[in-house]
């Protein structure tokens, strides 16, 4: 393996953001999305048959589902700060584009920079699928080995999408709130007795839900809230435009889908054969970049969906490159690249038997 320092790359032209060029991409996502919404609606209330609208709903589940995930991948620009030229403006476009799929973008955006930092260094970071180390599955018991098995198999991506965007930020919200009154109402007397008012409402880390990553701190509970409060109403007003039974089974059946897009996206592009899995001693964040995530070789109408998110090593190697300078910042340092991971769409099936790291001989390996 051939060693690559990051300054042999050439990245500082490709650094630069458009406020224009962001704002288009915004509204050109945004706009066929209501649009699409209003093409719903008038199928849903004509008088055609349920198998002719079954069959006109197909094509708009298809956009829909896909232009959720090109949303998210945009939110995701504007977690590293990368759309716009200002963070304020990154910043509500990045809470406003959680709305579309129901999650809180700072919360998102804290964890996610998390795996940034850490990404290669499996002893650490452990995957979008908090993968096992060899030693540690082989302490597990056979029933836990199978449930093991089964939970990080390709078919949950859609149970784990719908609980990811649906069902996730709702209980999070809940969870914290009972947390927080409950520790609220353990302490208060004693912090009032101590003369400790200020510390009264202080979030600790103790309040968080603990399958999620909400409740870190003030201001991401207090979007978190926001957030749960204008998609509730969101979703209050669509059920009232299209029905609860419909808009419900409707919109779940997208953001399932669009997360399972996103999380096997995710998957194949840390989860591979000969994937960069150090343990800390070990471990660099340029190789974990460049060894550590797989580029995708996608149809283009594809990769415009994903705001091509494709070029994933570029990416992890400088995740301020917004991504309509991605694609031509990977081309101009394809010299540098060759010994990255390449998959297309049929390796993609593979990669899912990938789901336990040999911690001593630092690399993934499948499960038998």
């Amino acid at each position: 393996m051939t060693v690559i320092n990051r300054s042999d790359f050439l990245i500082k032209p490709f650094l630069k953001r458009n406020n224009f060029r962001a704002l288009y991409q915004i509204t050109s996502t945004l706009i066929p999305i209501i649009s699409l919404w209003f093409i719903v609606y008038l199928i849903i209330n004509n008088p055609f048959s349920l198998l002719i609208k079954g069959l006109l709903l197909i094509p708009c589940i298809c956009l829909l589902t896909l232009l959720s995930s090109r949303t998210f991948s945009l939110m995701h620009d504007c977690g590293h700060n990368s759309l716009f030229t200002k963070r304020k403006f990154n910043r509500f476009f990045g809470f406003l584009l959680g709305l579309v799929n129901g999650i809180p973008q700072k919360s998102w955006e804290i964890d996610h920079a998390f795996h940034h930092r850490n990404n290669g260094n499996w002893e650490i970071y452990k995957g979008p699928i908090d993968v096992l180390s060899l030693e540690d599955y082989n302490s597990l018991s056979k029933r836990e080995k199978l449930f093991y098995k089964i939970s990080r198999n390709w078919i949950m991506l859609f149970p784990g999408g719908f609980f990811y965007l649906v069902l996730k930020p709702r209980l999070g919200l809940i969870i914290v709130i009972f947390n927080f009154i409950k520790d609220i109402w353990r302490e208060t007397f004693n912090k009032i007795k101590n003369r400790k008012i200020s510390k009264l409402f202080s979030i600790k880390s103790r309040f968080r839900a603990p399958f999620s990553d909400y409740g870190n701190n003030f201001s991401e509970l207090f979007e978190l809230l926001i957030n749960n409060i204008v998609v509730i109403i969101g979703w209050t007003t669509m059920c009232k435009w299209f029905g609860l039974v419909f808009f419900l089974s409707f919109y779940s059946l997208i953001l399932t889908l669009s997360a399972a897009i996103l999380i096997c996206v995710f998957f194949v592009q840390h989860n591979y054969k000969n994937a960069y899995a150090k343990n800390t001693k070990n471990w660099d964040i340029v190789d974990g970049a460049i060894f550590g995530s797989s580029n995708l070789n996608i149809p283009n109408w594809l990769n415009w969906f994903l705001a091509d998110i494709s070029f994933h090593s570029i990416h992890h190697l400088s995740e301020r490159i917004p991504n309509y300078n991605l694609r031509a910042c990977h081309e101009a340092n394809m010299h540098l690249l060759y010994q990255s991971k390449f998959l297309k769409l049929s390796d993609f099936a593979s990669c899912f038997k990938y789901i336990l790291w040999d911690n001593k001989n630092e690399k993934l390996i499948p499960l038998k």
